[in-house]
């Protein structure tokens, strides 16, 4: 099983707002992600259909003027009800952000994607911590994400992992998944995952970055919390599988050197990872199509879970 639990998707850049629609044109949203990034749904069904479950994130911002509608979101993945889910965008400074969740619910959505920078929000900020006591109520779980590299705009400090701890001690059964690692604050993203058993993590941005994303996972193994650590891939910024071979092949970096290797059980795990059950999202998701998956020879993942010949750390 593949599940890729950050994507996007959009009819043009300009939903993104025009501040953040241009950094995206100028070059993408990581270094050395390509200068054309192909966010539509044709775009995006293409490149996830080597993944068991894909999620599918909208995204709303009123600071950027950022509007990626939960029923853009809904309807392209109710064209692919075996192998899609759909995850919420909501602004929590939005006077109608509650209605806007339970309207999402409506929809078939089944959990939210917020981004405090990009929002401009404190975690723990009054009216964000109503909506997590209503996800935390609904079982919905709580994606905190980027949706590409920061613009001018947007409030840098407001993304720090460490503020989260009030959220997680407020709500202890929430599920938390932190975009990127918590990067720049990937060791703070890592310490708030050791204090939580709720708190997660996805790959998506850092594949783009496979040395700093290989001594990440070494310190997340160290600290025991790599267990909690899950495939995104980040599309459209990144290729789902590119970031599959990324992540199996990132013990090349210390192959003939005194450097120490990431378990590959680890890395398997992370690739493989049954998030759907994890994060309780519907379980019915993916039956069908992890059958397809495992019967297809051009899948990411070679006849032994590993990374086909020729891989190397980009």
């Amino acid at each position: 099983m593949i599940v890729d639990v950050l994507t996007r998707i959009w009819h043009s850049t300009d939903q993104l707002g025009m501040e953040l629609s241009d950094a995206v044109r100028r070059g993408g949203a990581q270094p050395g992600s390509p200068m054309q990034v192909d966010g539509t749904i044709a775009a995006h069904s293409r490149e996830t259909a080597c993944e068991t479950v894909t999620l599918v994130h909208g995204f709303r911002s009123h600071m950027l003027g950022a509007l990626v509608p939960n029923e853009f979101v809904a309807d392209h993945v109710r064209r692919h009800p075996d192998r899609m889910l759909g995850i919420a965008g909501i602004d929590p400074l939005a006077s109608d952000a509650i209605d806007e969740l339970e309207r999402a619910r409506t929809l078939g959505l089944v959990g939210v994607s917020i981004s405090p920078s990009a929002q401009g929000f404190h975690a723990a900020n009054s009216s964000a911590m109503r909506l997590y006591e209503r996800c935390e109520a609904l079982g919905m779980p709580v994606f905190a994400a980027r949706p590409g590299r920061s613009t001018a705009s947007c409030i840098m400090e407001f993304d720090r992992p460490a503020t989260f701890d009030e959220v997680m001690r407020s709500f202890p059964r929430l599920k938390l998944v932190l975009g990127e690692i918590g990067f720049p604050w990937v060791d703070e993203a890592l310490a708030l995952m050791a204090k939580h058993s709720g708190v997660f993590a996805d790959t998506s941005g850092m594949v783009s970055r496979p040395w700093q994303l290989y001594g990440v996972l070494l310190n997340a193994s160290a600290l025991g919390v790599i267990d909690r650590v899950m495939l995104g891939s980040g599309f459209p910024f990144e290729r789902p599988a590119s970031a599959v071979e990324t992540i199996l092949s990132l013990n090349s970096y210390a192959l003939g050197t005194p450097l120490p290797a990431i378990p590959r059980a680890s890395l398997r795990g992370i690739v493989e990872r049954d998030a759907v059950s994890v994060l309780g999202l519907p379980s019915t998701i993916g039956s069908s199509s992890a059958s397809r998956i495992a019967g297809r020879t051009a899948s990411p993942l070679g006849p032994s879970g590993t990374p086909p010949r020729g891989v190397r750390p980009q």
